[in-house]
């Protein structure tokens, strides 16, 4: 399953970056964040890997970050792995008049009946989900508003 998300935030593409790129902000925009942990020892770099923690509803899981390609502030991307989803994340930052554009493609891969079967039943909730990440950065990002806020 591919698809693309894009949003448009109101500051300029170095100020976007530096707060996209601290991992203590992903707290602020990635809601049902637990916690993370770098595995590598540079972090941030190209074939680093960080643990990431996860709450959505009742259910706790974990994935793995993996970044692939780090030429910022052009590009940036990365891979998740969960049991039974490994998503391949392409991020594009584009200076459009003094803001920045976000071009956010995912790509998902599904193993195991019950991954294949919700993917195949409900294909808009992994966009949906995308989306409100996109979302809550700009919200954060712009004004300072955290998802943490809301509860």
């Amino acid at each position: 399953m591919k698809y693309t998300c894009e949003i448009t935030i109101d500051l300029p593409r170095d100020a976007f970056i530096e707060k996209l790129d601290n991992p203590e902000n992903m707290r602020h925009w990635q809601q049902g964040l637990l916690g993370y942990e770098h595995l590598s020892d540079k972090p941030g770099t190209e074939g680093s890997q960080m643990s990431l923690r996860y709450k959505m509803g009742k259910r706790e899981f974990e994935m793995v970050e993996t970044i692939l390609k780090r030429k910022l502030p052009d590009e940036f991307h990365m891979t998740y792995d969960t049991k039974g989803v490994h998503n391949t994340q392409r991020n594009y930052f584009k200076d459009v008049d003094g803001k920045t554009l976000w071009v956010s493609e995912s790509e998902f891969q599904f193993s195991g009946f019950g991954m294949k079967l919700m993917a195949f039943l409900m294909p808009g909730v992994f966009k949906k989900q995308s989306l409100k990440y996109l979302e809550d950065f700009k919200a954060f990002a712009e004004t300072g508003k955290s998802v943490l806020d809301n509860g």
